[in-house]
């Protein structure tokens, strides 16, 4: 079955994340049911999404796993001149939601698999599909958990997130945080006589700004990432109800992004005391005065060293010299850090045509994917 079929089959299913899953895990499904490809379905709890992991080849040895996310991000509110969920071929392009990030590779993977499958291969091809990465790489843990108590794992994993099929060895790791702060509620008229929650939460965002300045200036650097050094970003602040209340609660929504070279734990603690130095001077209006900082979602960075046997083998079959990081997050960091498969992100299209209205991917950067995927499926015969 040819790529572009099942492009145009994921595309039609409405996987954004906070939608089910299944009727496009359940399309792959028969797929492979009608080849006699063997695969496994982990579903969520409420079952109305899951994973799947399916293998060709000879099952007791290592091999390499194609790993892609089946959930887009939304379309609501952005200016489409295509239908998102129906692919649309024009000027040498696939447009739809998700060409780009991820369902262009995820299609050449199936197809991959199905060709593999009347091959002789004597390493095997593994294939995972996850949901809710776009959401903080959710989805995948029960797949990690299936891999870490299985006899054999794969021995290289390639992620295959847009990189205009260039080899990428990092990203860096995301931790999500939210920040209570309380304070003491009170008439605007004797707002002297309050504590002002959103007054606690404007310190401690400036005590963030003040530490992603000092990262920016003094602390680690990585050349390879277009912002070489540990981001701190606030995205959202909730608070306050009416005008005439001083506000005696608000929440400050906000993440680490972090170079291999930083600890985010480390930088958690300097949050925490930079937190109750703000606290420890408020509680002199108000002893219920409180930040409270606790996690919401994290996943680790991925560095792979550059002359690791994954990199070398992958470069191989794009024909690359050099390699290059990401920006954005992947689960490849997972498949790294929590079962030990050394993995590397490759795939087609730009990052920059995600998430955004007329997402597209090229029909030459599909064909070029095919192309390595078949190298890869001649090495492992």
């Amino acid at each position: 079955m040819k790529t572009a079929e099942i492009l145009e089959s994921l595309i039609g299913f409405d996987t954004v994340s906070r939608n089910a899953n299944m009727a496009l895990i359940n399309y792959v499904a028969e797929l492979f049911d009608a080849a006699g490809i063997s695969y496994t379905i982990l579903k969520n709890e409420t079952g109305d999404k899951g994973n799947l992991y399916a293998s060709v080849g000879p099952l007791d040895r290592g091999g390499v796993m194609l790993s892609g996310h089946t959930d887009v991000v939304p379309v609501t509110g952005q200016d489409w001149t295509k239908d998102p969920f129906r692919l649309t071929v024009a000027d040498g392009r696939y447009y739809g939601r998700g060409t780009t990030d991820m369902k262009g590779f995820v299609a050449c993977a199936v197809a991959a698999l199905l060709k593999a499958n009347s091959q002789n291969l004597k390493t095997p091809l593994h294939l995972a599909l996850s949901y809710d990465e776009e959401i903080g790489c959710l989805g995948v843990h029960s797949l990690i958990d299936m891999l870490d108590a299985a006899p054999h794992r794969p021995a290289m994993c390639i992620v295959g997130e847009p990189t205009n099929l260039a080899v990428a060895t990092g990203h860096k790791g995301k931790t999500a945080l939210k920040a209570v702060c309380t304070g003491k509620e009170g008439h605007s008229a004797l707002a002297p006589f309050a504590l002002n929650a959103l007054h606690l939460a404007c310190d401690f965002v400036a005590e963030l700004r003040d530490m992603q300045y000092n990262l920016a200036q003094s602390g680690p650097q990585d050349a390879d990432y277009d912002v070489p050094y540990t981001t701190v970003h606030v995205g959202k602040i909730i608070g306050g109800d009416v005008l005439n209340i001083v506000p005696n609660r608000c929440e400050v929504f906000f993440e680490i992004r972090n170079i291999a070279q930083d600890n985010p734990c480390f930088l958690m603690d300097e949050m925490r005391q930079r937190a109750k130095k703000i606290v420890t001077q408020a509680k002199e209006k108000a002893s219920e005065a409180n930040i409270e900082i606790t996690i919401t979602n994290s996943y680790p960075g991925l560095n792979t060293p550059t002359d690791a046997k994954v990199v070398e083998f992958v470069k191989g079959l794009t024909m690359a010299n050099d390699t290059i990081k990401v920006a954005y997050g992947t689960e490849g960091g997972l498949f790294s850090s929590k079962i030990e498969v050394p993995t590397v992100i490759c795939g087609p299209g730009s990052m920059a045509q995600g998430h955004k209205p007329d997402e597209y991917v090229s029909i030459e950067q599909i064909e070029r994917c095919d192309a390595m995927l078949e190298r890869l499926i001649a090495k492992l015969c």
